[in-house]
């Protein structure tokens, strides 16, 4: 209207509500469609994953996707990280809260992992516990425990009670529509440390900023003057709630 330097009148007004009009439902309709195609995604993810998981439980594995523990490092860092950027990003309905797992929404407490589910695990090694980064094998429901595989080494499974698991988030969260569903600055978190697969004590130094950015993580660390690191990038995939040991 401005640009054709047109009146505002009753008919510009009626028309330029029409165009709005259109442009909404437009708008609609494409949201729906690319939530439809997410659906799709996941659910040929799924099959992906479910068949991955058989060929690894029967030792029939495709070219190029061996066991890990005979997979070269740089490898596997490459495979975390492509993991993280494709992590779905979760798009809401209007004011819809973001649900569990999304970001740092946490899961429900009756939650059960699937099997091939990413998760942070707190195992005893040589004597001393870590949070690593594992693969859901099974779910007793008898005995309430998992049957985990270490990310970093195939075939080192561990049983674990459900309250030494943490699983990791299966959407990400956007920042300029879902802030909530990200965890705030000064947050105490656990992350995964760069080029490793154990997690860590942190504070969030800045939450991302964009769907496609990462959180700046400050981890603890004994060898600075302030007990912390200097900030380093921790994708959305691998930032989750820290979970304290049970006091004996």
């Amino acid at each position: 209207m401005q640009s054709e330097q047109k009146m505002m009148s009753p008919y510009y007004r009626t028309k330029l509500k029409g165009l709005y009009t259109t442009a909404s439902s437009d708008s609609e309709k494409e949201a729906d469609l690319l939530r439809k195609c997410l659906e799709k995604i996941a659910q040929i993810k799924a099959v992906r994953n479910e068949q991955r998981l058989l060929a690894k439980n029967s030792g029939m594995y495709a070219d190029g996707e061996g066991p890990r523990k005979t997979m070269r490092r740089g490898v596997l860092m490459t495979m975390l990280q492509q993991a993280a950027l494709t992590l779905p990003l979760w798009i809401g309905r209007g004011t819809e809260s973001p649900p569990p797992l999304c970001g740092c929404m946490p899961a429900e407490a009756n939650y059960i992992a699937k099997p091939g589910d990413k998760i942070a695990a707190r195992v005893k090694s040589d004597g001393d516990e870590n949070w690593i980064l594992a693969e859901v094998i099974s779910f007793n429901t008898n005995s309430n425990k998992y049957t985990i595989d270490d990310i970093d080494e195939e075939g080192k499974e561990h049983v674990l009670s459900k309250r030494r698991v943490i699983p990791l988030p299966l959407m990400k969260a956007n920042p300029e529509t879902n802030p909530e569903a990200l965890f705030k600055k000064g947050t105490l978190v656990m992350a995964l440390y760069p080029q490793t697969t154990c997690f860590y004590r942190a504070l969030i130094d800045e939450p991302p900023t964009g769907p496609m950015e990462d959180y700046l993580v400050l981890f603890e660390d004994n060898s600075y003057a302030d007990g912390y690191s200097p900030a380093l990038k921790v994708a959305q995939r691998y930032v989750v709630q820290i979970k304290e040991p049970r006091k004996r």
